[in-house]
């Protein structure tokens, strides 16, 4: 008997090590992020950003091609040919015509003005791919930033109302027994019965929407869907009203804008797209060299016209191409003017949503700061009702009412801290801050 006892206690010892180790092992593998670190992790693994970086790489290939369109050219060939025995006659004499190999080296190079502006082009199409890329980080970084800060709302609210419900609990414990010895009504118990479930609907609602905001972060963050993230910041540590505030006398700088410089750059490849189209009238000079050398396989006389060497030089010159190259011109030059209207209707566009911009971040921090002192009048109201309800002074409607009443004031804090940081973030993304 003692030995079975001491056997089982090995047993249970390993098992709850086990479990420990294991617990830890999971512990550790949770990922620890503060906003900053989380920003930090996207920047490496979104798969959106990765691909704005590919683009970059391809603009920059393309570029490549078009200076490499412009430089010698160079290819090598090997021919055998064999002519089946004939022999060519030739002032009565038959020359014969064994088979062959020849060898041959050719260079060539071709130069107009339209493959100098595919490469103002391709220029052009890389910094705008970088541009691109740049926009994509800042919007990646402000998109966890609205994230983190959803779900740092929730697990506020969820812990909330978790307390909250705790003290409903109890007293509908307490007037449970209160009926029981026939001091309170059953309708008091049913009516906090109720209010205990609404809260508990409420929290469960909450926690569902919270793991969907933890989804869209592991997204963003470039991660698997079963990796464990846990935010390492509060809402009261990362929430900065003077900060947020500052942006209002910020100036608003056009070029500092991602999109108004896309447009800019946008304009600068119609520019060049009309030289590109004028080109056409333009003359294409070609250069090349050829080298060859042939061999027969045969000892019979026979005749090599074959030049070893070769080289050549050309002149291309369009002279009329029915009036396509006219059309072309003036379609690229109509381009070029309406990208010219885009910009100046963007740059008025983006002077008016700087404004509003600056309208709805004002307006969010004041419906923001009511909002968080609603919550806390709301909760000291719950606080009180409840006592005084403990003591028989107020009626469990009162609690009722007072419950849900905390439930849609935090419901509307959290939306308005949430349009809060979303002013902010939409301001800042405006002025490139």
């Amino acid at each position: 008997m003692k030995i079975n006892r001491l056997v089982l206690g090995i047993c249970l010892a390993m098992l709850s090590g086990s479990m420990a180790f294991a617990q830890q092992e999971t512990d550790t593998s949770a990922m620890m992020l503060s906003l900053e670190e989380a920003k930090a992790v996207a920047m490496e693994h979104n798969r959106t950003l990765k691909n704005a970086s590919l683009d970059v790489q391809k603009a920059e290939a393309a570029r490549w091609q078009s200076i490499a369109s412009m430089l010698p050219q160079v290819s090598g060939s090997l021919n055998y040919q064999n002519m089946c025995g004939y022999e060519m006659e030739l002032g009565g004499m038959n020359i014969a015509m064994p088979p062959s190999g020849t060898f041959g080296i050719s260079a060539s190079v071709a130069i107009s003005g339209a493959q100098i502006v595919s490469t103002h082009l391709g220029t052009i199409a890389m910094d705008m791919a970088d541009i691109t890329k740049k926009q994509t980080e800042q919007q990646i970084g402000n998109q966890v930033k609205s994230v983190y800060y959803s779900i740092l709302a929730m697990d506020q609210t969820i812990a909330l109302l978790e307390k909250n419900l705790i003290n409903i609990e109890k007293l509908y414990e307490t007037t449970q027994r209160s009926v029981e010895v026939g001091v309170a009504e059953q309708t008091d118990a049913d009516q906090l019965s109720v209010q205990v479930a609404t809260m508990k609907t409420s929290i469960n609602a909450t926690k569902r929407s919270l793991e969907m905001l933890y989804n869209s972060l592991r997204l963003q963050l470039g991660v698997s869907a079963d990796q464990a993230i846990v935010l390492t910041q509060s809402i009261n540590e990362l929430i900065n009203v003077e900060n947020a505030l500052s942006l209002l006398g910020e100036e608003f700088v056009l070029d500092n804008n991602y999109s108004y410089q896309l447009l800019k750059e946008n304009v600068k490849l119609s520019k060049q797209q009309v030289h590109l189209s004028e080109w056409a009238y333009g003359p294409t000079l070609t250069a090349g060299y050829q080298y060859s050398a042939k061999k027969y396989f045969s000892d019979q006389m026979t005749m090599n016209m074959t030049p070893p060497n070769a080289v050549s030089i050309g002149l291309s010159i369009p002279i009329f191409s029915s009036g396509k190259n006219f059309t072309s011109v003036k379609e690229a030059k109509l381009e070029y003017k309406k990208q010219l209207n885009t910009l100046s209707d963007t740059e008025e566009s983006l002077r008016i949503q700087h404004s509003q911009l600056r309208y709805n971040l004002s307006s969010a921090y004041e419906t923001y700061d009511t909002q968080k002192k609603n919550v806390e009048v709301t909760q000291r109201v719950l606080d009180n009702i409840s006592n005084k309800y403990e003591h028989g002074h107020a009626s469990s409607l009162d609690v009722t009412n007072s419950g849900t009443n905390l439930i849609s004031a935090q419901n509307s804090y959290v939306q308005a801290l949430l349009d809060f940081v979303t002013a902010q973030i939409a301001l800042e993304e405006l002025l490139n801050k």
